[in-house]
């Protein structure tokens, strides 16, 4: 079942998992369980979503993570957002674009497996000051019994073509499992430095693929996939995986000191990419659309 505080919840089931969105409130997704158990975490509640802390498993858009400076130019559109109320970052830094915890998305289709939402940000001035591109999003979750799939499309509605900088930031957690006992699976990768304000300088070095305990480690990393682009966290029977499809060539790793949680994170370009460039564009009848799929499966108990 949805939160019970919010009746406009949604729930699908399909065999031992369950979801649950809240379209209400920026189409944030609440629960992940399987067999019960929760493997979502909710750090600071609906209020804290409510108030621009992500949580949960959120769609960040326009932009994901941060941006460097309040100014960017998109072709000849230059956006100013100085004294705009963005959500910012312990630095000051705009982060996570406009979208968190936004009414106005519509269910367009749903069954018990199925949900499918739009929400038409041409039709909102207040959003558009900040990201002056008309469009239309839509979000398609599928569930089965072995895992979420989520598809994001971005369609342009006005004359110009859309930047295309969004992504997700699941919070997954196993439960009963310490974090440090956790196995963090990643993929051979390139490793995008990030300066003292996390933002790509644009050095990049390769690591090889691994698959071992978290132990003390703690993450806030981004890299750019190659073709194996599965992420995954194994530990108490169970294993999550977060496998990146057509449209995602980036990845956020996030474990701060002290947290449950670990955070892998879906993205269609780096952070601070409407200011460095290196987005996608989806131009007028061209839709840009991302996929990206959360698996959840029995594993061998180490």
């Amino acid at each position: 079942m949805a939160k019970a505080d919010d009746p406009a919840g949604v729930t699908l089931v399909s065999g031992p998992l369950e979801v649950a969105f809240l379209p209400d409130v920026g189409m944030l997704g609440v629960a992940l369980r399987h067999r019960g158990d929760d493997l979502l975490a909710l750090p600071g509640g609906l209020a804290g979503y409510r108030a621009g802390h992500v949580t949960g498993l959120p769609l960040l858009a326009p932009w994901a993570n941060r941006l460097g400076e309040r100014r960017y130019a998109v072709g000849d559109v230059e956006v100013d957002t100085t004294g705009l109320d963005l959500p910012t970052d312990g630095r000051g830094l705009a982060i996570h674009g406009t979208m968190t915890a936004q009414p106005g998305w519509e269910v367009v289709a749903r069954d018990e497996r199925s949900l499918e939402a739009r929400f038409d940000y041409g039709a909102r001035p207040d959003l558009l000051a900040a990201f002056p591109f008309p469009h239309e999003l839509r979000i398609a979750a599928s569930l089965d019994p072995e895992g979420l799939t989520m598809t994001t499309t971005v369609a342009s509605t006005g004359d110009g073509a859309v930047p295309v900088a969004f992504g997700y930031h699941p919070y997954l957690r196993l439960p009963g499992v310490a974090r440090s006992d956790v196995r963090l699976r990643l993929p051979a990768r390139g490793h995008l430095a990030l300066d003292d304000r996390q933002l790509p300088t644009g050095a990049v070095h390769a690591e090889e693929a691994e698959d071992s305990p978290i132990g003390d480690r703690t993450f806030d990393d981004l890299y750019e996939l190659g073709e194996d682009r599965e992420l995954a966290l194994t530990g108490g029977g169970r294993r999550v995986g977060v496998e990146l499809g057509d449209g995602y060539r980036y990845a956020q790793v996030f474990a701060p000191p002290g947290a449950e949680t670990v955070c892998l994170e879906p993205m269609t370009a780096p952070g601070n990419a409407l200011v460095d460039g290196g987005y996608a564009l989806a131009p007028p009848g061209a839709p840009f659309t991302a996929t990206f799929r959360v698996g959840v499966a029995d594993a061998p108990r180490s």
